[in-house]
């Protein structure tokens, strides 16, 4: 029997690939690949490779997009970067807090994904 072994690839539908991609390397410090194929902007990321991509739906029809699905992003210093994207006006969804995953917190990206983010604990 085949069994699927893990994610291998995640890629978020975007409205605008260069402000959604400069929003993630500028406020993330997320570095882009070398190479991205056309229509998507692939980020350097391990262990597994994250990327934006034209919507392939009308992402203008639902009220929040990614409802009951979480991303959750691993950084180096999880308070700096709040602190960053809060004074910048970043909405912040869930305030910094210590947990079982290390420094965590979670804010809106610009096409209205809750993202969350922890040091690793």
């Amino acid at each position: 029997m085949a069994r699927v072994t893990g994610p291998d690839f995640v890629a978020l539908q975007v409205r605008d690939l260069e402000v959604s991609g400069c929003f993630y390397e500028e406020w993330l410090g997320m570095g882009r690949a070398a190479y991205s194929p056309p229509g998507a902007v692939v980020f350097r990321s391990e262990p597994i490779p994250f990327a934006e991509r034209e919507p392939a739906v009308d992402l203008d029809v639902v009220e929040r997009l990614g409802w009951g699905v979480a991303l959750w992003l691993r950084c180096d210093d999880t308070q700096e970067l709040y602190d960053s994207l809060h004074a910048s006006g970043v909405e912040i969804v869930q305030e910094p807090f210590d947990g079982p995953f290390g420094r965590t917190f979670s804010f809106v990206d610009p096409d209205g994904y809750m993202v969350t983010v922890h040091d690793g604990g």
